[in-house]
């Protein structure tokens, strides 16, 4: 049985490294300019780091020039190109025709990984790309888990895929959508999405009979998100998606939180690697348990089960989950004590757990005492006032720098 590659997210340096230390194979960045997240912390700088220190570990680094160009952007490409080249960065992450030819003509050791916004959907697609040079297709989300096995069985056997299995699901086909684009002048096709889809609504209707008037369409006072989609969740289905071959399980979400990234990374790895390990007594539950105590939306298998699914529609709309938050990161830790950058408020008795990489168990503990970080007096509470506000407390077991709290209400 073949261990696929565990692919997170890396919205920066810093997150790359929570990524890795919570079981990641891989990560995904870009920077700014050139990938369909504008609004990630990754410039150029942080990207060489992110690959050097990949490398330094024996992980890989995948860079996203998706946007589909402009002619004025194939300047900074081919720039891009060959900076990626000197770098060995493992392969582009690339959606346009002309961005591909670009790369070959400028960077051509590079390994090129056709984005799912290219809409591949078929083995024909797939075989296409594969005779344009692509080494690795990411398949359409859109896609039924039968379809994505007579991909692979039409594909040859060098071609690899990869799939979405956790994160948000765009409202458009295969992640194009230009509803941002018109309602805020911001092209998601060019990395800015405003995220329209996710905003509320005040929708209306037409009464048939009496042309003019107006019907509202009512969900509560804030309006109806009737965009926003649930998140993508196939935890699961993880056997059949091993069994059938994938190479690449894709984690979602450049732009969401270390703790977010660590949560999600971990339920995954532990996931792959239990089945792996024992296939007959694979039991998904324990994973969505921690799956579900991040701040998300409702899950769906989207099309993965069903051509036909409804499921997917989410009419709560926000991101939310009341019962659990980002506690803080471990920053530093001296024998029993650990200094703590808080994300949220901190105080005597709060309930917080400790999420251990590759364990899906979490050890729960209370804050007896809590020190200030930098006068070592004691304290009762802390605030996240300022960025890197940290406090030091003490931990029941000896943990590693990078370590994630989560705060448990």
């Amino acid at each position: 049985m073949k261990k696929p590659e565990l692919l997170a997210p890396a919205g920066s340096f810093e997150k790359a490294k929570i990524a890795f230390l919570y079981g990641a194979d891989a990560v995904y960045a870009g920077t700014s300019a050139l990938s369909l997240r504008t609004r990630a912390e990754m410039e150029d700088d942080d990207l060489v780091k992110t690959i050097k220190y990949a490398h330094s570990i024996g992980k890989k680094v995948y860079t996203a020039i998706n946007i589909y160009a402009w002619d004025t952007n194939y300047e900074e490409i081919k720039k891009q190109a060959k900076i990626l080249d000197e770098l060995k960065v493992d392969a582009v992450i690339v959606a346009d025709g002309g961005v591909v030819e670009a790369i070959k003509e400028v960077a051509p050791n590079i390994p090129i990984h056709i984005s799912t916004q290219a809409n591949i959907v078929s083995s024909h697609t797939a075989n296409f790309w594969h005779k344009n040079g692509a080494e690795r297709v990411i398949l359409g989300r859109e896609l039924h888990k039968d379809q994505i096995r007579e991909i692979i069985e039409n594909t040859p056997k060098e071609l690899e895929t990869e799939i979405f299995v956790h994160g948000a699901i765009c409202f458009g086909y295969s992640g194009r959508c230009f509803l941002s684009d018109f309602l805020a002048g911001r092209s998601a096709n060019l990395g800015d999405c405003a995220q329209s889809c996710r905003w509320a609504y005040n929708v209306y209707v037409e009464e048939n009979n009496n042309p003019g008037n107006l019907m509202p369409v009512e969900h509560d006072e804030k309006g109806t998100y009737i965009f926003s989609s649930k998140d993508l969740c196939l935890i699961k289905e993880i056997p059949e998606i091993i069994d059938m071959g994938v190479d690449s399980l894709k984690i979602e979400g450049r732009l969401k939180t270390s703790y977010y990234l660590a949560s999600v990374v971990n339920a995954y790895r532990n996931a792959i690697d239990d089945y792996i390990r024992d296939p007959e007594h694979y039991d998904y539950s324990k994973y969505m348990n921690e799956l579900e105590k991040t701040k998300t939306r409702s899950l769906t298998t989207f099309y993965f089960n069903d051509r036909n699914n409804k499921d997917f529609q989410e009419y709560e709309g926000k991101q939310y989950n009341p019962n659990y938050e980002f506690g803080g990161i471990v920053k530093e830790y001296d024998n029993d004590k650990a200094i703590i950058e808080i994300k949220n408020k901190l105080k005597i008795g709060d309930e917080l757990e400790i999420i251990i990489p590759h364990k899906i168990e979490t050890v729960n503990f209370k804050i007896e005492e809590l020190w200030d970080s930098e006068t070592d007096e004691l304290i009762d509470h802390v605030n996240p006032g300022k960025t890197g506000q940290s406090v030091k407390m003490k931990l029941p077991i000896n943990c590693e720098i990078g370590w994630i709290l989560r705060g448990k209400k």
